[in-house]
Order: C-alpha cells, then structure tokens, then sequence
C-alpha cells in the first residue's frame, strides 16, 4: 500500500503578508475633496470646450488627493503646496525634450538621479521628489496641449485646488488637529497604565510611541513655524511634556506586577477629555499611593493635571523635551548638505537613475505606444522609503490587473463627454479611501482614473488596456532586476545594524540615567528618541517580513531582540523612577557592567545577517536596584545566541 503525503496548497506567509489589507479608518472629508478637485477641473474644461486643459488638471489633482494625508493644516501646505511646485518643475522639463529621443532620455535619467537623491530627506522631499519625476515622464512621453508653460500651470492648479478644499475649514478648526492629538496622547497613555502589570502592556507600550511620535511631530512643525511666540503652541507642548514622567512611572508600575487602581488611567482620560475640548480638568480622585511605584505614578499625574489646568505657560519657563526645531534656513542646508554627503542618497539617486535610464532606452529602441508607463511604473515600486521594491512590484501588478478590469467596463460603458465628470467624480474617491489599505489597492483606485484622463487627451478607449498591462509589467520587471536583484543591500535585511546603533544608544542612556552630571532634559530626550529608534526599527522589520525568503525568515528571527531591547529600556526607566523615589543607587561599577554588557551586544549585532552566540558574564546584588535590568540584559544576550 502506497502512502499519500499531503500537499499543502496555502499560499506562502510572506505572499500572505503582502496581500492582506491593512486596517485604516476612512477620512471622509478628503473622500469628499477627492471627488470634487477631480471632477470640477474636467467639467470646467468641457464647459470651455477645452476638455484636454481640464483632464490636465484633473491629473494634477491626483497628486493632490494622494499627497492630502496630514491633519494639521500648516502641514497639508507642505505635503501638497511643495511637491506641487517639484511636479511643475518636472513636467517643464519633460515637455521641453518631448520627442527628441536620446536627449528625453538623457534629460528622465538626470531628474530621475536627482529625485532619488532628495527623496532620502524627508517624507515631504520623498513625495515632492515622486511628482518631479513622475511628472517629468509624463511631460516627456506624452504629447500635452497648449504652450509649453500651460501643461505645468493647469496639474499645478489642479494639486493646488485640492490644497484650497482642504483649508477651507481652517479659520474655524485652527489648532484642532494638533490639540487632537496631544489629546490621543493622553488616550493611548491612560490605555498603557490600565494594562501595567497585564500581557498587553508590550502591545499598548508601542502604541504610545506611535501617540507620541505623531503629537510631537505636528505640534514642533507648527511651532517651528511660529518660533515659540504662540500661547497655544506653548501650552500644548507643555501638556505633551507633562507626559514624559507618567511615560516613565508607567515601568515601574508595570514591574511591580500588580494593576493600577482605575483611579489613575481614568485620570488620564479625564484629561484627555479637558485637552479635546479646551477646558479645565475635573477635580482629581487618585487613591492613597503605596510603594515606589504607586508614588511615582501619583506625582506624575499631579504634575500632570497642575501642568492641564494651568491657564497659561510662560514660553521661557517651557523645558522642551525634544529641542527647540531650527529654523527653516538651517534645516534646508543641513538637508542639502547631507544630501550631497550621504552614501545613501547617492546609492538610491544612482539605482533609480538606472532603472529609469534603462526603461526610457527600452522604449527608445523598441516602439511602444505611450511608452512613459514603463518608466511611471518603474517610478512608483521604486520607492525604498515606502516599503519593501519586492513588495511594490507584487503590489504594482496585481493592483493593476484589477485596475484595468475597473478601467475596461468605464471606457467601455461611459461614452466621451459630460459623462466622463459624472465617472470621474465615481472614481476620484477611491484613492483616498483605498489608499491606507496597501499600495496595491491604491494601484487598483489610481489606475482606472489616469486611464480615464488618458483617454480624454488622445481618444484611444479600450485599446489602452493591454498596452498598459504590458508596460506594467516590463515596469516591474526592470524594478525587480535592476532595482532590486542587482543590488544586495536590497535583499539583505537591515535590521540587524539598526538594532545595533539603538542597543548602544541604549548603553548610554543607561549610564546618563543613574549619573550625576546628566541633565534631566537631555535624559528625556534620549529616551523619546530611543523609543523612536526602536519604533523605526519594527517598520524596518514589518518590510522585511513581506521579502521572500531567506531575507523574510531572517527578518523573522530579529523580532524577539526587538522586543528585548525596548523591555530593556523600560527596565532602565522604572529603575531610575525608583532611585527618584528613595531607592538606594547603584555603584558606578554596576552600572559601568550593564552598559559593557550592551555595547559587547552592539557590537555583536552589528552587520550580521543571522543571530550568533555572544558571552553572558552578569553579576550583581541579587537585590539591588539594577537586578531586574541585569535580566533583561541576560535575555536579549541569551536571544542573541542560536539554539
């Protein structure tokens, strides 16, 4: 009798991984701009019986819907004003060598090393880098109207029709975004201390990091612009300060092993709920606090609700725990100068050079009808910063395939017309609905709407469909090659030499929390920038998971070190939290120990693919302050090593 082995016919985890949609919440009032930014500009055009001036500015209203993702309004200005004035640029560039062949080519290739090297400034720089080429591809491949300068006015207006719908509530809304997110602060705070002593408290720890991050990042972007002279900017970065020792409390009451009264996560909401709504907190109900912890706690929220309460903050008086922002001129040139001096900016300006060198030579040799899709479609998976290339090119191609099936029953149900307003206003808030899900439901939303607005500026209808399929997936493949296989920092996994920078930066908060020189607001610094660290090293994990193996499996084997290195900073924090309270302090020579025991761990991680054993020698007073921060430093050690 012969024996049957079963065969497994699930997919693989990292394709899993890939496809699945990500959980996100629908904004609704950008679905509301998205239709009207996009369809207003098209029936403007057939009104004037221009409709190629309206589909033009329809495009570049797209930009606009994709770039509308920032609650605070001085920052909607930055991620769609500026990109907007890269895509102008870009679109010039390209319309001015439209049809001559080497030297389109040559001039794509020269934006195209420039857009890279400027998208590893920021998020704002990565998105106006994207449009400068985009825009550049498209300028160059397809035939626009009008002057040379009409072409770069009308996307400009179309992006910047979507900026004027999304301030329009700002005289009645200003501040809202940013109070609302002190205020999730609060929220995710008073979540991390009802889980303290609980199995979710690791799970909910991060999510305050994300809180945190986010509240930080808009209410410095505001004040940078302001410099600190507004009341309002200095009280809500005095309420988002005020967290920093619940943060810290919240380890300590966490090792203690026992759950906080609901006295003191609902104080916490409580001041949420008076952040939110701009008032006054409610009397204080904390019970009696026992233990070093439970003081730590206590005061924390003293603190916190004195610092809530208080009717106004004098901006000298303000410690910021994060630095005061630099001005404006300083920060474009350190970011030119770093762009300039960096390996990195370099390595990506040269690999996406590449790759769209070799797709506009590909077109130039071989006719293709409406060839710049190769190079749209290289231009898009190629964006390191926005997640795995491998990853994009999966994404790009199965987005698109359902793309095209959406695009082929428009094209061929909606006749040319007035009619194509009345799709386009259908289609248009697909994209930003679609779009928090993953990039290949963005692909599937964007595509039927370029294919629509195609249409409309050279008439071509359904026969647009299998060439856009085929440039597609030439696109990808010269990503996946020449962007991706040829060049192995790509398919190595990353993670080991970031987690290595933040285990030494971890050493040396553990010597500045228990020394005597180190400034109390430096301490709080270091802290938030290594929770930060830790919070851009589970992203990088996150890409590596979708890669195929082994690059998957390996990024795998990383994720309990992770999780050790930020229980080792907590350990570090709840330590320092009691020595404030009247713990005795550890010896220099403890302390000396632990922070030697991590950087031998640093080193060890450093540029390594695989885990590889490392030496564990810890010992201390088995009841001194530094013993629960010795195991944790013996676990991450004893992770590090293979079984």
């Amino acid at each position: 009798m012969s024996r049957e082995f079963p065969i497994s016919l699930a997919p693989p985890d990292w394709l899993v991984r890939n496809l699945r949609p990500q959980q996100a919440r629908v904004n609704r009032p950008a679905v509301v701009r998205a239709a009207i930014a996009m369809a207003l500009p098209l029936a403007l055009g057939f009104a004037a019986d221009r409709p190629g001036y309206g589909a033009l500015a329809s495009m570049g209203a797209v930009s606009g819907v994709i770039g509308d993702t920032a609650d605070a309004y001085r920052m909607r200005i930055l991620n769609i004003a500026v990109p907007q004035l890269f895509g102008a640029a870009g679109v010039t560039v390209g319309a001015l060598v439209f049809g001559q062949s080497w030297l389109a080519v040559t001039a794509v290739t020269g934006v195209a090393l420039i857009s890279g090297m400027i998208s590893t400034i920021g998020a704002v720089a990565s998105v106006s880098g994207l449009l400068l080429l985009l825009n550049a591809v498209i300028g160059a491949g397809l035939p626009l109207p009008g002057d040379w300068w009409l072409a770069p006015l009308l996307m400009s207006g179309g992006g910047l029709l979507v900026l004027a719908l999304a301030l329009l509530s700002w005289p009645l809304r200003s501040g809202v975004p940013e109070r609302t997110s002190v205020a999730a602060a609060y929220r995710a705070v008073a979540q991390l201390l009802a889980a303290c002593g609980t199995q979710e408290y690791d799970a909910t720890r991060y999510a305050v990091t994300r809180a945190l991050n986010d509240a930080y990042d808009l209410v410095l972007a505001r004040r940078a612009g302001q410099h600190g002279r507004s009341p309002e900017l200095v009280r809500l970065l005095a309420r988002l300060n005020a967290l920093t020792p619940v943060v810290e409390a919240a380890p300590a009451a966490h090792r203690h092993g026992r759950p906080l009264p609901e006295g003191a996560p609902d104080t916490v909401r409580r001041l949420a709920d008076a952040i939110d709504a701009d008032r006054g907190a409610l009397p204080l109900d904390l019970p009696d606090p026992v233990g070093e912890a439970g003081r730590a706690v206590d005061h924390a929220l003293r603190h916190a609700a004195e610092v809530v309460t208080a009717p106004d903050v004098a901006p000298r008086a303000l410690v910021d725990r994060l630095g005061r922002p630099a001005s404006l001129s300083v920060r474009a040139y350190t970011a030119s100068r770093d762009v300039l001096l960096s390996g990195t900016s370099w390595r990506y300006g040269l690999r996406l050079a590449l790759c769209v060198g070799i797709a506009q030579t590909l077109v130039s040799l071989v006719p293709v009808q409406r060839s710049y899709w190769v190079a749209l479609t290289v231009t898009f998976v190629l964006k390191p910063d926005f997640g795995s290339v491998f990853s994009r090119a999966l994404h790009r191609a199965v987005g698109t395939v359902a793309g095209l099936v959406v695009a082929a029953v428009v094209l061929a149900a909606v006749p040319l017309g007035w009619w194509d307003v009345a799709a386009l206003a259908a289609l248009g808030p697909l994209i930003p609905a679609l779009t928090p899900r993953g990039y290949g439901y963005q692909t599937t939303a964007i595509t039927p709407v370029i294919l629509l607005l195609s249409d409309l500026l050279n008439h071509l209808g359904t026969a647009l469909l299998v060439p856009r399929l085929v440039d597609s997936l030439i696109g990808c493949a010269i990503a996946l090659v020449a962007g991706y296989l040829l060049w192995p920092e790509s398919w190595h996994t990353r993670v080991g030499a970031r987690l290595a920078d933040a285990v030494a930066d971890t050493a040396q908060y553990v010597e500045s929390a228990f020394g005597d020189t180190a400034d109390p607001a430096a301490r709080a610094r270091m802290r938030r920038r290594l929770y930060r660290d830790l919070s851009t090293v589970r992203t990088e994990f996150q890409r590596a998971l979708t890669e195929p193996p082994p690059t998957g499996r390996r990024a795998a084997a990383w994720w309990p070190l992770v999780v050790a290195v930020e229980r080792i900073v907590d350990a570090t924090t709840a330590a320092r939290v009691r020595v404030k309270q009247g713990a005795p302090p550890p010896s220099p020579a403890e302390v000396g120990q632990v922070a030697l025991q991590l950087r031998e761990l640093s080193e060890s991680l450093r540029e390594t693919e695989v885990l590889v054993a490392v030496r564990t020698d810890l010992t201390g007073p088995a009841d001194g302050i530094l013993e629960p921060l010795r195991q944790e430093v013996a676990a991450a050690r004893a992770i590090a090593s293979p079984h």
